[in-house]
């Protein structure tokens, strides 16, 4: 039979009609995508474009489908699915085959995006070539890792060759003595190498670099966490309280020591009995002025110090009790007790116990403390915002107990900005392993004759894991700013601060556990299996939800601090205020009751950056006023003011959240307009939009309520995250490469 021919403006489409056709794909409200890429084509002939558009009638299928399926099989070209645009080069090639000129047609990628044509929609239809490289290499992986790593690639790229030592080698180890004894080794190599002074001052061997130490946390967890938790511990935590709540005595004594690991330490704040509510620790610290020593003492039965990192290899503890000074309490302080001898005896009065075996982080010697009237000198205080002179009277500069309580806990926020920073770190190696996983791993399809599908050529399996990826830009972006102001000293007032780390952990780390979870399943069996190393990161970020504050606890305090900026906001505004919010609600409810705005679904606004922040930033407002005047009717009406915060406490939570992700996209949109190179700045800005989006469709619930948006407009929302997912699929290799994890620390079977 003689093939029918084509002008080469018919012949470049032909590949994209047939799969049309053959798969159905095009619904009515899509074929106005196809038409506006015919209309735009400035080299179609009139005659070629009234026949490309004759076939797209739904309703009488072209006369010409056999021809073109034997047009393009006689071509004998081949379809290659890594290519950027599959498609798009397959046509190009067709005309390149039968024409001299064969430019590539920027409408033909157009489509090839906008209707969102995966391989499993062709693959059976062409002769697929099939090739190692199943990712664009548009991207460069190099850059973007720099990108991220911004002012700190020094400092990372140094830590991550000092992670290439067989020490850190995985391995699979279910015995905690053994294990534990493993991480002490690494966390005594790392000391060695200076890193655990690194955020010291220069005069205590370290390097006064906070945030640098923030940067190289995330990368222990591509290691162990329970070497990224253990780490933290020493350096952080115990290290830390000396350095931020201690005096030169203190530094002098130990925090050399202690960034050499010579002495190591452990930080007692919890206790069994008081988990989240430092405030209210039952360990007391009672001065007694005639031998000008402290009495450390356990209470009661449930008093003890509980979960304590570092309790079995510790000789020294910072222990947080009620500071009991001529009989008046003057609230939690920190006070330094040794806790074993030099023979790794434990003192006399101390008792410890192990926590045992967990779900993660075996690694880490957790254990519980009683201290029975045990003695240290008054000079133990950590005595930076409350001492006792050598007469035995308590001072402090700060004469308010809850403003000296507070003041003291937000010299430690950096450790909740570290345990974001590690969830988040496993949650890029989760990823990175699944779509490694993905991006070799066949299954199914309608033909025994073809190839099966690659998992990440699966629509659901980019929806699965590509939200994810982006969401791992914009909070690595967060949280490398975050760290950067709380470490600026010229930032005198760390409230702000504490309630942007309070909602941030909270948000990360749920959205690290998630994400875990999401990639073992995505992974399937192997995904099960401890050699592909996602279960154990299941394990150990699980604690991150509940380590450094529990996340629900953490929200509400996010929550009580917009509510604080908004209530001084009127108090020193007064009717300025009022005019401004009442401003504010009209043009919201003008946006809300509009029906242009509601039921918009336009690509350019679904995609424009003033739409997302204008929806996240109306939440959050409209969150904090209706829960202001929830509680201000509760409290007017004789309701104490606790129990009014109780009647709306999930009302706090959900402005926690909206308040977190209106920071965060905020400052990734801040950072991505600074980037000047354009290519990878069109990328984060796409991952932002993706980020946003995806966001607002898991709220739509709530947008909807409000009326802020429409059915149709939700629809559209939920529509455009599938489209952007499916849109970086070429690029979805380079994204997780783009977090620098080095290969010798995804010693996972399956990314290999």
């Amino acid at each position: 039979m003689e093939l029918k021919t084509y002008a080469p403006g018919i012949l470049q489409y032909i590949p994209f009609f047939y799969v049309i056709w053959s798969d159905d794909l095009l619904s009515y409200s899509e074929i106005s995508v196809v038409k506006n890429a015919l209309a735009q084509d400035d080299t179609l002939e009139k005659e070629d474009y009234e026949y490309l558009i004759a076939c797209l009638d739904r309703k009488t299928p072209p006369e010409d489908l056999k021809n073109w399926k034997n047009v393009i099989s006689n071509s004998n070209i081949k379809l290659i699915e890594s290519d950027t645009y599959p498609l798009s080069s397959f046509s190009q090639k067709m005309i390149c085959h039968h024409f001299s000129e064969c430019p590539f047609n920027t409408h033909l990628r157009d489509i090839e995006i906008n209707l969102g044509i995966q391989p499993n929609h062709y693959n059976h239809l062409f002769d697929i070539e099939v090739v190692k490289e199943v990712t664009s290499n548009y991207y460069d992986p190099i850059v973007i890792d720099k990108l991220l790593k911004g002012e700190h690639a020094a400092v990372v790229d140094a830590f991550r060759t000092v992670l290439k030592a067989p020490i850190f080698r995985a391995s699979v180890k279910r015995d905690k003595d053994q294990f534990r004894a493993h991480v002490l080794q690494q966390i005594e190599f790392l000391a060695k190498a200076g890193y655990g002074a690194m955020a010291f001052p220069e005069a205590y061997g370290g390097t006064d670099n906070m945030p640098g130490y923030a940067a190289i946390f995330e990368n222990m967890m591509y290691v162990d966490g329970s070497m990224a938790v253990k780490f933290g511990v020493q350096f952080g935590l115990f290290g830390g309280s000396i350095q931020k709540l201690g005096t030169k005595k203190h530094h002098d004594a130990y925090l050399t020591e202690t960034g050499a690991a010579s002495l190591l330490g452990c930080f007692a704040m919890t206790e069994t009995g008081h988990g989240s509510n430092v405030r209210g620790v039952k360990t007391t610290a009672t001065y007694d002025k005639a031998t000008d020593t402290i009495i450390i003492h356990t209470p009661g039965k449930n008093d003890n110090k509980e979960y304590i990192g570092n309790a079995l290899h510790s000789t020294m503890a910072s222990v947080f009790a009620q500071l009991i000074v001529e009989g008046k309490n003057h609230g939690v302080h920190a006070i330094l007790v040794p806790i074993r001898d030099a023979n790794h005896q434990l003192m006399p009065g101390v008792t410890i116990e192990d926590n045992g075996y967990k779900l993660g982080l075996n690694g880490v010697d957790n254990g519980k403390i009683w201290f029975h009237q045990v003695r240290v000198p008054r000079e133990n205080l950590l005595n930076k915002y409350g001492d006792i002179t050598a007469e035995g009277a308590y001072y402090s500069a700060i004469e308010n107990p809850s403003k000296r309580f507070f003041t003291m806990l937000g010299t430690l926020v950096g450790g909740r900005i570290c345990v974001a920073r590690a969830g988040l770190g496993g949650a890029k190696k989760a990823l990175t392993i699944a779509v490694k996983h993905a991006l070799k791993r066949r299954q199914f399809n309608d033909s025994i004759k073809v190839q099966e599908d690659l998992l990440m050529d699966y629509p659901s399996h980019q929806l699965r894991l590509t939200p994810a990826i982006a969401s791992c830009y914009v909070y690595d972006v967060t949280l490398t700013q975050l760290m950067k102001t709380y470490s600026d000293t010229a930032v005198t007032d760390k409230r702000k601060i504490e309630t942007q780390v309070a909602g941030l952990k909270s948000v990360i780390t749920w959205f690290a556990n998630s994400t875990i979870q999401e990639c073992r399943e995505a992974c399937g069996g192997k995904g099960y299996l401890l050699e592909n190393q996602i279960a154990d990161l299941k394990g150990d970020v699980d604690i991150f939800t509940t380590f450094e504050g529990d996340n629900h606890v953490l929200l509400q305090l996010a929550a009580k601090g917009v509510l604080s900026d908004f209530k001084s906001e009127f108090n020193s505004a007064g009717f300025t205020a009022v005019l401004k919010l009442l401003g504010t609600r009209i043009g919201d409810k003008w946006n809300t009751i509009n029906p242009s705005y509601t039921s918009n679904v336009d690509k350019a606004h679904l995609y424009n950056p003033k739409f997302h922040h204008h929806a996240f930033d109306y939440r959050t407002r409209r969150l904090t006023y209706t829960i202001a005047m929830r509680i201000r009717n509760y409290v007017k009406s004789g309701m104490p003011s606790y129990q009014a915060f109780l009647k709306v406490q999930t009302h706090l939570l959900a402005l926690g959240k909206a308040y977190s992700v209106a920071l965060a996209y905020t400052t990734f949109t801040d950072f991505t307009a600074t980037l000047k190179d354009e290519k990878h700045k069109l990328l984060f800005e796409k991952l932002g939009t993706l980020y946003a989006l995806h966001e607002l469709h898991n709220d739509a619930a709530w947008y909807l309520e409000q009326g802020y948006i429409n059915g149709t407009k939700s629809k559209a929302i939920r529509q455009r995250v599938e489209r952007l997912s499916t849109e970086l699929r070429p690029h979805i290799g380079r994204l997780v490469d783009g977090f620098g994890i080095p290969e010798y620390c995804l010693e996972a079977p399956i990314a290999k």
